[in-house]
């Protein structure tokens, strides 16, 4: 493969450092050295989820708590921490259910409170490890419990009817059929490779035409965390690739975009929230009882794979999961089914 650029990926990372430079400086001052440690091991992105997180903690405690509320979140001294009690951190929980930000109702389930309560233990114990801190009250509460949810996913005739109607456009409106003989190769192209690796979308749009090589069929990625991997594509991903790359060549990007794989209707490169309504555009018209996201899309392939294979590890290493747990927890369900179809495989006598 050609030399990388990474221009996309280091002009993410710089927003999200700027975003994140915002935030924290709208945080106690002692948060500054928080992050600081946090620098070298994690990646700009997840940062500026942490700062977010603490910030509607503080928030949170400048509101409601009467020793607190009169003094500046960015005075807090480091010692506030210590006045903060496990009673206090479960009405955070019961609070962030439900609150309003700046006019705006804002509601979190148990996902939402689960990676905010991380945020907290994890500024909790870093204080709390440098004894610079005597109590660490998050410890003492239980996490949300995430409650298992079934896998939406598109069934193997969903899935050719939805890249049946991609190539054809059949059920799109007269307004969207205007589009889609523009940007149909692109479209095919992208959801054939949502659907044929597994990629996470941000991970689709950030390929540049350089991390495509086609002796080999792979794509190098970068991956939620920040590093880079390469996947594999088979026949099918190859051809619409291919096909689109026909149509790529004829196109004149927009300045800065110039080595986007997939451009949107402005020439640049495209963005996830366009992948999302590309997406959903063409999956309303297959499933309206199913809410297809690229997530789902992604769940779709790893389905298909885990039930080829049977392979969880190879599954694991392919979606790019760090902890084959993650995996296992997702594909469960499929488990059952295997164990199921092994219980009706075994005859202790012969039919008569």
């Amino acid at each position: 493969m050609q030399g990388r650029d990474d221009s996309y990926h280091a002009s993410q990372d710089k927003q999200n450092i700027l975003k994140m430079r915002e935030v924290v400086a709208t945080l106690p001052t002692f948060c500054k050295q928080y992050f600081r440690s946090m620098e070298e091991t994690t990646a700009p992105r997840t940062r500026l989820a942490y700062a977010y997180d603490l910030r509607t903690f503080f928030e949170f405690l400048h509101e409601n708590n009467k020793a607190l509320c009169k003094t500046p979140i960015t005075d807090y001294a480091l010692n506030v921490l210590d006045m903060i009690t496990r009673e206090d951190i479960e009405e955070y929980l019961e609070y962030v259910s439900l609150y309003d930000k700046e006019g705006k109702e804002l509601s979190n389930e148990a996902t939402g409170k689960k990676r905010k309560m991380s945020a907290l233990r994890s500024m909790y114990l870093y204080f709390f490890k440098l004894e610079l801190i005597k109590t660490n009250p998050p410890s003492l509460v239980n996490m949300p419990r995430l409650h298992e949810k079934a896998i939406i996913r598109l069934e193997p005739n969903e899935v050719a009817v939805m890249l049946d109607q991609v190539e054809d456009g059949k059920g799109l409106t007269k307004f969207q059929m205007k589009y889609h003989e523009k940007t149909k190769a692109r479209d095919v192209a992208l959801i054939t490779l949502l659907l044929g690796t597994g990629i996470r979308v941000s991970e689709c749009v950030g390929i540049d035409l350089n991390d495509i090589d086609f002796d080999t069929n792979g794509i190098v990625i970068r991956r939620k965390g920040g590093y880079e991997a390469i996947i594999y594509f088979g026949d099918e991903v190859e051809k619409a690739l291919q096909d689109y790359l026909t149509v790529r060549k004829e196109i004149i990007p927009a300045t800065g975009h110039e080595n986007a794989l997939f451009l949107s209707m402005q020439n640049k490169r495209i963005s996830v929230r366009a992948v999302e309504n590309l997406v959903k555009k063409y999956a309303q018209t297959v499933t309206t009882l199913k809410k297809i996201t690229p997530h789902k899309l992604r769940s779709t392939f790893g389905t298909n794979l885990y039930k080829e294979s049977g392979d969880i590890y190879l599954v694991a290493d392919v979606l790019g999961h760090k902890d084959v747990n993650t995996t296992r927890k997702h594909y469960a369900a499929q488990d059952d089914e295997n164990r199921r179809k092994a219980a009706r495989m075994v005859h202790l006598r012969e039919d008569t």
